[in-house]
């Protein structure tokens, strides 16, 4: 065997041109698949990062058919006494969990004493709301942002601040419907203005939740939600199955599951635009497949064509056509490991140089995010492999025809 690589390489020697060209044709296409899957996937993991860190959480769990009237803001399909009891004992003593934070949810009427209009609402704990999304402080643009928020005071959004006319420190009335049908109105003072996002979100004010509780007039503790942040969210699958198997078989007296959780993933749109990353990944993936398949099989059949009398003499003087058929596989495959190795190099130094650049760029509002590009070692092992694989696969019909030459015909070829 080793007597056939050593001929392998000197044929490759013989041609070098050739080599050289299929060899860069393949290093190109290893580097672009490297560079595209490490690029897009620091894109995916920074704005999923941003809707998890600074809205969503990682994990929410609510009460059963809450998602799905969610629109409207449901107050009768609240998380309260014990089942809130059961939730925070299974977080406390998991792991993995790093921060929840409990959030009531309501529609209200926001007036400026000249105007009204409609808001939507999130009540929260300050200091369990900065632990799960500590990248909400970010978003307040204008105001103070030290401890979020206190009683009395509520962080407009955007969208609203501007078309009421509305300014820090102005005093406004929330006028809220509980779930009893009954009408309440509490003045708050504007701490801040709360970046614009797109969707419903955009209309997303917050209050502090014992404002929530006291405007509602509800009696004991009760949540709409409960988001929840981990250590590191690849564990959320984990995570995700645990508590789906801990909390979904419990039912409450109509025999009827009392818990429903859901992923991010489930929660935002963004869920959609990262499938479509994957998807152009894998696209670009079967791209390499082809311009490997292509160059190395083209390659081989005109090694084949212009060797037709070299092969010929090698099946003269007695070389079977197995050893002919492992020539020229090896052949290919020196070619596919040549321009696979080339690539694979030359990606990681340029992956490595585009981080100590730390080039940034901007995504709508969110002004110079940093673009920090990082590729995981399966990621390069899997194209290598596939590169390699398929090198190897397209010297097969070549390497065959040339095992299966007449040597007498081979001979005589001019």
């Amino acid at each position: 065997m080793f007597n056939i690589f050593k001929l392998a390489i000197r044929n490759l020697r013989r041609y070098k041109r050739r080599t050289l060209l299929t060899s860069i044709l393949i290093t190109l296409g290893v580097v672009a698949v490297l560079l595209f899957i490490s690029v897009s996937g620091s894109f995916k993991a920074m704005m999923v990062g941003q809707i998890t860190d600074s809205m969503l959480g990682h994990l929410q769990i609510h009460k059963k058919g809450y998602l799905a009237s969610i629109d409207s803001l449901p107050l009768d399909r609240n998380l309260k006494g014990s089942q809130l009891s059961k939730v925070k004992e299974i977080l406390d003593s998991t792991s993995e969990v790093d921060a929840y934070s409990m959030r009531i949810r309501l529609g209200s009427m926001f007036s400026n004493f000249k105007e009204t209009t409609n808001i939507r609402l999130n009540a929260v704990n300050p200091t369990q709301e900065i632990q799960t999304v500590p990248m909400l402080l970010d978003r307040i643009i204008k105001g103070r942002k030290e401890g979020l928020l206190a009683k009395g005071e509520i962080l407009v959004p955007e969208l609203i601040a501007k078309g009421m006319e509305v300014k820090i420190d102005d005093t406004i009335v929330l006028v809220a419907t509980n779930k009893d049908g009954s009408v309440n109105g509490q003045p708050f003072v504007v701490r801040g203005i709360l970046e614009g996002i797109s969707g419903p979100g955009g209309r997303d004010g917050i209050i502090h939740i014992d404002d929530a509780r006291s405007l509602l007039r509800t009696e004991g503790k009760e949540v709409s939600e409960i988001a929840i942040r981990l250590n590191d969210i690849e564990d959320m699958e984990q995570v995700y199955s645990s508590m789906t198997a801990t909390l979904g078989p419990l039912k409450n007296k109509m025999d009827k599951p009392v818990f429903e959780i859901h992923t991010w993933q489930k929660l935002s749109p963004f869920f959609n635009i990262a499938r479509m990353i994957d998807l152009m990944t894998l696209f670009i993936k079967v791209m390499l497949v082809a311009i490997v398949l292509v160059s190395i099989m083209n390659v081989m059949i005109m090694a084949v064509f212009e060797r037709i009398n070299e092969i010929g003499t090698i099946a003269a003087i007695g070389t079977v056509p197995n050893k002919i058929l492992s020539l020229f596989i090896v052949e290919g495959f020196l070619l596919g490991l040549f321009g696979t190795l080339i690539g694979v190099i030359i990606s990681l130094i340029i992956i490595g140089g585009m981080n100590v650049v730390q080039l940034s760029f901007d995504f709508g509002r969110q002004k110079g995010l940093l673009l920090a590009p990082t590729i995981q070692t399966g990621d390069v092992v899997t194209v290598a492999v596939i590169v390699i694989l398929i090198s190897v696969l397209a010297s097969l019909q070549p390497a065959w025809k040339a095992a299966r030459m007449d040597p007498i015909t081979a001979l005589r070829h001019v």
